[in-house]
């Protein structure tokens, strides 16, 4: 009877294999999280599945997020539009109440992947507004601090045979971001945040969670090397851990269903690690990603790449490995004219506002999937990035343009000391530094040259990576700073910035 049932099970999988869709995808977003992965060279990073992925992919050492805030930059994934134009400027949640103009709906990743006729399915953290521009067809259940059992959640997703389209999963964790109070157990005056860690080294179910040293953590340039640093730290790579283990439990579903060679992977961050100097800056630790990709109808695999990929390339790309994707205009190949969703489709939402005044007409990315195979291939010479809120009282716009030589960072309200998140002020990394004064050392600046910023920030890139000498205050360097601040000009009229107006009479 035992081989029989056995044979049977068999036979009903190999029946699923045969008749599983091609070209399905998987979206998966962490919260928080920089490029700590032993792929990028991390030797204290325990990333075993994420590293094996990359070895049989693409890994993008230079990927950027466009804003070091959540919500702004999931409206930028899922959109492929700036954020300060699809209107998401800052937090969805609560009394912040950001939200992307209705007529983004005509460009929004899962309603353009419907159209393509994917069923599509999200997991995990949302964090955009209004869900009728954002539409999934499908909402699952699961806990976002442990990414092993939201994969076994989406396992009936995945193996759905009754449902003969190929299928896109957004997985989106709330890990590594801060959370679950502080480790009281520490020794320290300021105690660590267990960064969704459960207290006393518990653990989650079906996690085998590792535990790490602070002496051993590798403590980033932008960051002081202090105790309290070491052991945040730890806290953190503990939390991307538990990331990976739901990425190789994601992969062991696949597998069982035959649609691992079928199955387009993405494995990316909104943005940098939450520390002061990371999260809601432009600095490199806010806006540089962990980025890899896996295409099982690429053949060239096992790729290190070295362009410049933005997250306003993420859904012009997914698009267009779906093959829904018009190359010439830039937009979806089933493209729904704003007017045409807002008469039609009930769910849409109504409103006069529906574009702030701009109309849509493309994407500001472009697609990567060309580009997969090639360690040598470029992609931009320039990206650029728009902050200007994470929560509703952190007013402090921001405009950056960045290319291979220099990086100019417009600090419009330079005026204003530099306001921080709740989690990032309260951090003990921050605090132990700040109690010591203004003149403390904070990473490459002093804790006063964190909150008191100039209006203008010049960095050599190829020289000073770490962004530790303002040229913008150097005499030699005026040329080059005019020169850079008419490119972040031009990229905001082009993108009808309303910051714009900032050159003019401020």
């Amino acid at each position: 009877m035992r081989r029989f049932c056995d044979a049977a099970l068999l036979c009903l999988m190999l029946c699923g294999v045969a008749h599983s869709a091609e070209r399905n995808i998987i979206f998966f977003v962490t919260d928080d999280e920089s490029p700590t992965l032993g792929c990028y060279g991390d030797s204290v990073a325990a990333s075993p599945n994420i590293d094996a992925i990359a070895a049989d992919g693409t890994v993008f050492m230079r990927a950027f997020a466009t804003t070091a805030s959540c919500s702004a930059s999931r409206s930028v994934i899922m959109s492929g539009l700036h954020n300060h134009m699809n209107g998401q400027y800052g937090h969805q949640h609560s009394y912040h109440k950001f939200g992307s103009f209705p007529d983004v709906a005509s460009f929004a990743l899962p309603r353009v992947l419907t159209a393509a006729g994917y069923r599509t399915g999200h997991i995990g953290k949302y964090h955009v507004a209004p869900k009728t521009v954002y539409q999934f067809e499908t909402y699952l259940n699961g806990n976002g601090r442990n990414a092993v059992a939201m994969a076994d959640n989406c396992r009936e997703f995945i193996m759905n045979q009754d449902d003969e389209r190929p299928f896109f999963l957004y997985f989106g964790t709330a890990d590594p971001h801060r959370g679950g109070g502080d480790d009281e157990t520490s020794e320290l005056e300021f105690k660590p945040n267990l960064f969704g860690n459960r207290p006393k080294r518990g653990s989650y179910e079906e996690v085998e969670e590792v535990f790490f040293d602070p002496a051993k953590v590798h403590v980033p340039e932008f960051l002081p090397d202090t105790p309290e640093c070491r052991e945040e730290l730890a806290q953190y790579y503990q939390s991307c851990a538990r990331i990976d283990q739901g990425v190789g439990r994601l992969m062991k579903i696949l597998k069982e269903a035959g649609l691992y060679d079928k199955t387009l992977f993405v494995f990316t961050s909104d943005h940098g690690m939450a520390f002061p100097g990371g999260k809601t800056t432009v600095y490199e630790p806010g806006l540089r990603v962990p980025f890899v990709v896996r295409n099982p109808y690429e053949p060239k695999r096992g790729v290190v790449s070295t362009a410049m990929i933005s997250h306003i390339d993420i859904t012009p790309s997914l698009l267009d490995f779906a093959q829904g994707l018009d190359a010439k205009k830039n937009r979806p190949l089933n493209f729904k004219s704003p007017k045409e969703i807002a008469d039609n489709d009930p769910t849409a939402p109504p409103g006069e506002n529906r574009n702030g005044g701009h109309p849509f007409t493309k994407y500001h990315g472009k697609s990567w999937i060309p580009i997969l195979g090639e360690p040598d291939a470029t992609h931009w010479e320039t990206v650029f990035a728009s902050h200007t809120f994470h929560e509703i009282q952190m007013y402090y716009p921001m405009r950056v343009v960045r290319d291979d030589k220099y990086k100019l960072i417009w600090n419009i309200a330079h005026g204003l000391p530099y306001p921080f998140a709740s989690d990032l002020w309260a951090a003990s990394t921050w605090q132990a530094q700040y109690a010591k004064g203004k003149t403390a050392p904070y990473g490459t600046k002093s804790v006063g040259d964190y909150i008191f910023r100039p209006p203008f920030e010049l960095y050599d890139m190829e020289n000073d990576p770490h962004e530790s000498e303002n040229l913008a205050l150097k005499s030699e360097y005026a040329k080059i700073l005019e020169e850079y601040q008419a490119k972040l000009k031009q990229f905001q009229k082009e993108m009808n910035d309303p910051w714009v107006m900032k050159w003019e009479y401020e």
